[in-house]
Parts: C-alpha cells; sequence; structure tokens
C-alpha cells in the first residue's frame, strides 16, 4: 500500500500546475482522437460492419469481443467500439492535466470535462443505434455529437494556447456577421449531409432501414449550403488581408482549403456512384471543415495586451 501511495503521490507532483506542453499535446490529442473516431465510425458504415457485433455491450451474448465466426466486420465493429477506450483514457487525462488550476483556468477545465463525461454518452447512443437495426436519425444523432465534440476540441486547442485574458474583436462588424453567417451554413450543410446520406446506399447493414428520402434531391439541396459558405469564405479571405485583420489571414484561408477539397470530393462521389473511400473521405472532412471553421470563429478576437492592426471594435471578456 505503500508503494501505491508513493507512486499516487509522485503521480500528482508531475501533473502540470500550469498550461505547458503536456497539456497542448493532450488537447490536440483529443481533437485528433474526436476526428479519428468519426473515421472509424464511417468504416463501419461503410463496410457493412454496423451490426458485425449485433448486440450491445457485449459483441455476441457470451463474449464482450468479436470473434472469428464473426469476421472481419466483427473486428471492424469491435475495433470502432475499443477507440471509445482510448478516447476514454485520453479525456481522463485531459481532466487531471487541469485538475491542479481548475479555479484559474476554468474555461479548458469545464472543456476537458466534456469529453470525458460525453464519450460515456457516445457509447451509450452506439449501443441505441446497434439495438435500433441501425435506425439512420439515430445513426446521424451519433454523428451529430462526434461533430459537436470535435467542435469543443477545437474550442479547447484553441483556449489553451489564447488563455482567458481580456480580448478585442479587430474584426469590424459586418466581418464578424459574415463569418458567423458561414457557421452557420457549415452547419447546416453538415445536417443535411446526415440525411443525405442516411437516404443512400451505406447503411451499415444490408438489412438496416433508410430515412425514406430522396436521395437524389438532397444531394443537391447538400450543396446549396456548401456552395454559399464558399462564397462566405472568399469574402472573409479578402477581407482579412485588405483591411487587414492579420488574426484571421491563417485560419479563413486553412478553411477555404478545407472547403475547396470537400467540395471537389462530394462532387467526385455523387458522380461516381457514392464509392466508400470518397464517403468516408467526406465524413473525415466534414469533422476538418468544423474545426477549422471554429478556429475561424474564435479568431476574431485577440488578446488585449497584443497589438492589433486596427481600432478595435469591441472589447470582450473571454468566458
Amino acid at each position: 500500500m505503500n508503494t501505491i501511495a508513493q507512486a499516487a503521490r509522485r503521480f500528482w507532483d508531475w501533473l502540470p500546475t500550469s498550461v505547458d506542453r503536456r497539456v497542448r499535446v493532450i488537447a490536440w490529442l483529443n481533437l485528433a482522437a474526436q476526428t479519428t473516431l468519426v473515421g472509424t465510425g464511417g468504416a463501419v458504415r461503410l463496410t457493412g460492419s454496423g451490426l458485425g457485433c449485433p448486440t450491445w455491450p457485449r459483441c455476441t451474448a457470451e463474449s464482450f469481443v468479436s470473434t472469428p465466426e464473426m469476421g472481419i466486420h466483427g473486428v471492424i465493429e469491435f475495433g470502432n467500439r475499443t477507440l471509445f477506450f482510448v478516447l476514454q483514457i485520453i479525456a481522463i487525462l485531459a481532466v487531471l492535466f487541469v485538475l491542479k488550476y481548475r479555479e484559474q483556468r476554468r474555461d479548458i477545465f469545464i472543456l476537458t470535462v466534456i469529453p470525458a463525461c460525453s464519450v460515456l454518452f457516445q457509447a451509450v447512443i452506439g449501443g441505441i443505434t446497434v439495438l435500433s437495426g441501425l435506425n439512420p436519425y439515430v445513426v446521424g444523432l451519433h454523428f451529430v455529437l462526434s461533430i459537436v465534440l470535435v467542435v469543443l476540441g477545437a474550442v479547447l486547442v484553441f483556449r489553451v494556447y489564447r488563455g482567458n485574458s481580456a480580448t478585442v474583436r479587430t474584426a469590424p462588424a459586418w466581418l464578424a456577421a459574415s463569418t458567423h453567417a458561414a457557421a452557420f451554413f457549415v452547419a447546416v450543410t453538415i445536417v443535411v449531409g446526415i440525411l443525405t446520406t442516411g437516404s443512400g446506399p451505406h447503411a451499415g447493414d444490408k438489412g438496416a432501414a433508410r430515412n425514406g428520402l430522396d436521395s437524389e434531391l438532397l444531394q443537391h439541396v447538400h450543396s446549396w449550403p456548401a456552395y454559399i459558405t464558399l462564397a462566405l469564405t472568399v469574402v472573409i479571405v479578402a477581407a482579412a488581408w485588405l483591411i487587414p485583420v492579420p488574426s484571421l489571414r491563417f485560419p479563413s484561408a486553412l478553411l477555404l482549403v478545407i472547403e475547396g477539397v470537400q467540395i471537389v470530393v462530394g462532387v467526385a462521389q455523387a458522380r461516381m456512384g457514392l464509392p466508400e473511400i470518397l464517403v468516408g473521405l467526406h465524413m473525415v472532412l466534414a469533422c476538418v471543415l468544423a474545426a477549422a471553421m471554429t478556429m475561424t470563429v474564435l479568431n476574431l478576437t485577440v488578446s488585449a495586451s497584443a497589438p492589433v492592426a486596427v481600432e478595435p471594435a469591441e472589447t470582450l471578456r473571454a468566458p
């Protein structure tokens, strides 16, 4: 017992007392893991492995792990479930890395606690997904939660670098409004994309139901907010350089590149009959797009102590 207590004490002493490199690394790992979960979830769906483990929480009535008789579908589905445990470890470490200075940095403490709890919610929704026979709306809810966690992961990364000091908005009001409008249309694009996928051929299992909506029509509807987002992003990038708003230059340019790639992949997958690899890439890019859009919105402000290129339009206090 003394050995265990000493080890625990050494571990406690080792934990950060402020934001340092370890905290930044764990924040990036959290964001990467949340995005990877969408990739593995997409692999489950696109390989028809959604019911590779036909029950929950066990993989079979007798086993928590997949069996040889279940073949590759069981391995893929069980692998996706296993990633939840990896996410939980990362989430718990993130909480521990902020625990000692949680009073000073309540913002990042809350942003680490949410993933630690939400991983369990993901597991519950995943279980309902299996038990409902891959109901397309439940599957869609699973994806929405993943996107929310990716967005919060991006906020956490931003916060561990920015700090919680007073901030000033360096963008004029019209540009800030345009950026928030772009974020709205990104959200609409993702939601319509979920409905489009739910109407298409990739159900995750041959016997899974579809939502019954017109897939061809939804593909067109899905593209409309995407093109609006692209147009708004072009305006944001141009304004970031011409006004100028230096804090927006890199994130908005990155956002524009990601949108361009996402649109190319989306058009290609529609014209090629929805090949699995492109659909999976489209899903992962949706998470990357959401993270990049979040970073762009957050960079509308800079620390009040940092030099700004234009007269600040409004003073804000970071939460």
